[in-house]
């Protein structure tokens, strides 16, 4: 298939338009799963320490027939573990993990910033960096203060912010602060987790418009805003469906449309990085 559209970083690094989730990606059956993503054209593959699935995703990568060098893996640093040495050690099991010599980008999972040690993890994340277990460093669930205190701690600004972000949730304040600090958004529950936001009469409306489903119409979405949404998917028939958004365009209006559906309790778990703790 035609090499998907590429989002550039501050530092220059270049992302796939669209990633690919593996949360409850497990076993065998989750390895396979993640081979069928990357055969469809997945190139940026989306996995976390806490999501027990870091080998699952490795062996795919390895049993795939695309080069190495051309998937972007991904994985994360868990609240549990934002003591130095012990994300040090994290990052070292998630190379045993995956079975690869390095992970391409590595993200503290969540602030918890009423534990205050998420610079600490940061600054384990940039050394792992130096050494070269990872290429690439980055923040996932980091408001806007955040940001800026590990970049000033660190002088190195993450190259992605991975939030919660869909029509529900469209994060404006959030995504301008990234896009200042010239920091990617990435975006995790991109459908907001399958529920009430696919049968919206404003989704429902706008895809029948296009002759695309609802899931597509949202992923366009986040494509125009210059987000990149990370969808998870089990069938190779919706893995496709997600990858083929751009053939169609949404108008200025349907655009507007869809981000007036932002609610004020938008976020679907009120999980907010400025409280949640998740170890």
């Amino acid at each position: 298939m035609t090499s998907l559209p590429r989002l550039t970083s501050q530092d220059g690094t270049t992302l796939p338009a669209i990633g690919f989730g593996t949360y409850s990606l497990r076993g065998s059956g989750g390895a396979e799963t993640v081979v069928r993503a990357i055969e469809a054209g997945y190139r940026l593959i989306d996995s976390a320490f806490s999501y027990e699935n870091e080998g699952a995703v490795g062996a795919a990568v390895r049993q795939s027939s695309v080069p190495r060098d051309e998937v972007l893996v991904t994985s994360k640093l868990p609240g549990r573990y934002h003591a130095y040495d012990d994300a040090v050690r994290t990052v070292e099991e998630s190379l045993f993990r995956t079975g690869l010599d390095h992970l391409d980008l590595y993200l503290v999972h969540w602030p918890n910033p009423g534990v205050g040690r998420y610079v600490e993890a940061y600054e384990a994340l940039v050394a792992c960096r130096e050494r070269g277990l990872v290429r690439h460093v980055g923040v996932s669930n980091f408001l806007p203060d955040h940001l800026d205190t590990v970049i000033a701690a660190t002088g190195v600004t993450p190259v992605v912010n991975q939030v919660e972000l869909h029509p529900y949730f469209p994060q404006h304040d959030q995504r301008h602060a990234d896009a200042e600090r010239g920091v990617v958004t990435e975006a995790w529950s991109p459908i907001g987790r399958a529920g009430e936001l696919l049968s919206d009469p404003v989704v429902t409306a706008v895809a029948a418009a296009h002759g695309v489903s609802p899931v597509q119409v949202v992923l366009r979405w986040h494509v125009q805003l210059g987000v990149v949404p990370i969808p998870k998917a089990s069938s190779p028939e919706r893995q496709r469906e997600n990858l083929d958004v751009f053939s169609f365009e949404l108008s200025t209006h349907e655009m507007n449309a869809l981000t007036g559906l932002a609610r004020a309790d938008g976020r679907t778990n009120d999980q907010d990085p400025a409280v949640y703790e998740e170890l």
